[in-house]
């Protein structure tokens, strides 16, 4: 006589389940990191406003450090698929504009939407660099790479033909201006609109790069 039949364990309720926590981390994280700052924000703060327990969160992210760079990367992305952001079809796109004036336009409003979602937090990191070496690295491969994105963005205008000045010069002017800076200042503190924001950034970029 055979024994009763056991049911096969699903895992996608736990799987999922999972995903949702990590989700709500990493939003508290993120709000938490830009309201209190790196520093003064624990582990147990965010489990507390993710609704976990403190054990949920190191078991997901390890540590504080890596929990603020899968912030990061999140706040970049506007998601949580591990995708660089170069490869992403929105970006892809921008490399595939061939008028460079549409292309720098197109960008400006692209980086303003990211810098909505990343200025912030890019400030809080940075404000929390002089005291907190873990921030103080994390800054460091921002600034990395987006440096490294810039080029990259530099090289391809180039490559238009375009340009009316130096490549080099091309990356620095890009990288100067997406670090989220001009974002706070003009948008959080003057009143701008993203719109408006994306309208002028578009301008300076092809006045000071097409001429």
């Amino acid at each position: 006589m055979s024994g009763p039949v056991k049911r096969r364990y699903d895992s996608s309720r736990r799987q999922e389940q999972a995903r949702e926590n990590r989700r709500r981390i990493l939003s508290a994280a993120h709000e938490l990191f830009v309201t209190r700052g790196y520093g003064r924000t624990t582990i147990a703060d965010v489990a507390a406003e993710a609704g976990v327990a403190p054990e949920t969160v190191y078991s997901a992210f390890k540590n504080k450090p890596a929990l603020l760079h899968r912030a990061w990367d999140v706040a970049v992305g506007g998601d949580d698929q591990d995708v660089p952001l170069l490869e992403r079809p929105q970006v892809r796109a921008l490399f595939a504009e061939p008028d460079l004036r549409t292309r720098l336009t197109a960008f400006a409003v692209f980086n303003t939407a990211t810098m909505r979602r990343t200025a912030r937090l890019h400030l809080a990191v940075r404000g929390a660099a002089a005291s907190d070496r873990a921030a103080a690295a994390m800054l460091a491969e921002i600034d990395r790479q987006r440096l490294a994105a810039m080029t990259e963005h530099a090289a391809a205008a180039a490559a238009t033909g375009q340009l009316a000045v130096a490549e080099d010069e091309c990356g620095d002017v890009l990288w100067s201006t997406t670090d989220g800076t001009l974002w706070h200042q003009l948008v959080e503190r003057r009143g701008w609109s993203d719109e408006r924001y994306s309208a002028w950034l578009g301008r300076l970029w092809v006045s000071s790069l097409l001429g």
